[in-house]
């Protein structure tokens, strides 16, 4: 096959996919989005509507919705999330999640799942530029009201320091939502 012809159906191919879908996928279908837990991050969506999609974000998506959190993540924020994957729930100690989940253990579950969220939209470029004004580490005050402490470990690496002295890594920088923006983390903040 030519490579003119290659060029003339891939073409036609999209010319087809834009005729038939309705404007919302198609509007989808050219913004940049970031993979995560195997779905597309789409900036157009929600922290909500995206982070349901994430099979690496069950655990977390469960806690929010027992926190009562959904209607709060899918307003306008804007927000910055540090979202722990399931491997960083599973770190905890055993039956600390099932325990969080309990309705009795609603406000203790809030105040964690709040304590991942700062409010405003901070960039990866926004958190590296806090830590150099910083001198070397940013002090985030949570929605949860307690401080967060990042800093940066090389290039673009960041780290995200909680209250009890545990470190998290920043694994997928700036999945950018309609909303704010999320952070990939591999550990739990705990702000006790």
């Amino acid at each position: 096959m030519s490579k003119r012809f290659a060029l003339f159906a891939s073409a036609a191919v999209f010319a087809f996919a834009a005729a038939v879908a309705p404007a919302p996928l198609l509007a989808q279908m050219s913004e940049k989005t970031v993979i995560v837990g195997g779905a597309p991050m789409y900036p157009s969506k929600n922290i909500i509507q995206n982070a349901v999609n994430s099979k690496d974000h069950t655990t977390l998506v469960a806690a929010v919705k027992a926190a009562g959190l959904v209607d709060t993540l899918s307003g306008p924020g804007p927000f910055t999330v540090f979202a722990p994957t399931n491997a960083a729930f599973a770190k905890l100690p055993a039956g600390t999640v099932d325990m969080l989940l309990k309705p009795e253990n609603k406000a203790t579950l809030t105040k964690v799942l709040t304590y991942h969220v700062v409010p405003g939209r901070m960039t990866a470029a926004s958190l590296i530029k806090a830590v150099k004004d910083g001198e070397g580490e940013a002090h985030l005050k949570t929605v949860a009201g307690m401080d967060l402490i990042v800093k940066q470990a090389g290039p673009g690496k960041l780290t995200i320091t909680d209250a009890k002295g545990d470190v998290s890594t920043v694994t997928i920088a700036d999945v950018l939502q309609s909303n704010g923006v999320i952070h990939v983390i591999d550990t739990v903040l705990l702000p006790m």
